[in-house]
């Protein structure tokens, strides 16, 4: 297939005034600072949202005081070949039975596409608790492995409130690089180039990312 062939997926949440955030954390508003209609010689925007919006990036600051922030994670881990695993809607926790069922050889970069994204590709702001998450037994599996980033298709890779972030920091201590919020339903399961960049902010826990994956 030549490159002008291949097909390109936009795997991103469009972040607007109002969508969907997880509980707790800052809503999303977006107003206009300067107006063309106003008078202004330009269009000039005002952006309110938490470091966890839409589709973004944990860096290991999310949970360790003392970890990087999202502006040191390794862009040779951001971006590269990625495979696409999909699990039928009965699948509501990604364990490691569940995880010995794929084909997991060589991966260094784990994408999981699950019931959750027909939610997030409905554009709805409702927030379903009940979302399909990676339980720790799977995120130790992962680890196990030598994965380099994990990314889901919610705007938690963690089990709703579970009190414990077992999850997030197996991954996270090991500088595992996680990616919330993907928008899966469109592509199949398969091996793709994937490329997620955060935005470059100083020491942050966190930033919102534009992500994409490209046809092998």
């Amino acid at each position: 297939m030549s490159h002008a062939a291949k097909r390109i997926y936009d795997i991103s949440v469009t972040v607007r005034t109002g969508g969907l955030t997880y509980p707790g954390n800052p809503p999303t508003s977006i107003t206009p600072q300067q107006a063309i209609a106003q008078g202004a010689g330009a269009n000039v925007s005002r952006i309110d949202m938490g470091s966890h919006t839409g589709t973004h990036v944990d860096a290991p600051k999310h949970f360790f005081d003392d970890g990087a922030g999202v502006d040191s994670l390794p862009l040779d881990v951001l971006i590269g070949t990625a495979r696409l695993f999909a699990f039928s809607d009965s699948v509501t926790s990604i364990g490691e039975a569940e995880l010995r069922g794929q084909n997991l050889t060589g991966v260094t970069r784990a994408l999981f596409k699950t019931r959750n994204s027909a939610w997030l590709a409905s554009g709805s702001t409702e927030f379903h608790n009940d979302y399909t998450y990676v339980a720790p037994d799977g995120a130790a599996y992962l680890a196990s492995l030598g994965v380099l980033l994990v990314g889901v298709d919610y705007l938690s890779v963690e089990q709703f409130h579970s009190g414990h972030h077992r999850t997030h920091r197996t991954l996270l201590e090991r500088g595992i690089v996680i990616v919330e919020g993907l928008q899966l339903s469109e592509p199949p399961a398969g091996d793709y180039e994937l490329c997620c960049l955060p935005v470059k902010f100083a020491g942050l826990d966190g930033a919102p990312a534009r992500a994409v994956l490209v046809q092998q």
